[in-house]
């Protein structure tokens, strides 16, 4: 119980200082942890029987979570995304490895299923201290990537 309370801990604090202090791709990344967080707990089968066959409702929120992360890397004019929806694809990942193989050891499909999470909060975290970096040397940080060079407003794209 204490690793689950760690956890949260750690996410409320990732999640306030996103909101707080990050733009719109920062928010809406600590956002979807959160909530897909939520509702993975929500998801969960019993504690007695969780992770013991492939979690139905748990691979669904971790696809949900992808499909948000994928569409934020392709629109937010920031890098940490992509790295964040490569982490979510390999946490997804872990239950087709459970579905393909399920004498996998419980324990090792849950560390499949949520170790990744500590990573990309690492990265929200990161990627919110550079938004801050930007706005401090340039003034301004453009959040999200245009279709056009034309369009793109001036200014910096570090």
């Amino acid at each position: 119980m204490l690793g689950v309370q760690f956890y949260y801990t750690v996410l409320l604090l990732c999640w306030s200082y996103a909101v707080l202090r990050g733009g719109a791709p920062e928010r809406i990344g600590a956002s979807v942890i959160l909530v897909g967080s939520l509702l993975t707990l929500a998801t969960l089968s019993t504690r007695a029987r969780s992770y013991g066959s492939v979690e139905t409702g748990v691979f669904l929120v971790d696809l949900a979570c992808l499909t948000v992360f994928l569409v934020l890397a392709l629109r937010a004019e920031r890098f940490w995304p992509t790295w964040v929806a490569a982490l979510q694809l390999l946490g997804t990942s872990g239950h087709l490895v459970k579905l393909v193989d399920p004498t996998l050891l419980p324990r090792a499909y849950a560390f499949a299923a949520i170790f990744w999470t500590y990573p990309m909060l690492l990265l929200v975290v990161l990627g919110t201290w550079r938004h801050q970096q930007r706005l401090k040397l340039f003034g301004a940080d453009r959040s999200w990537s245009t279709s056009s060079a034309r369009s793109a407003p001036p200014g910096p794209t570090v």
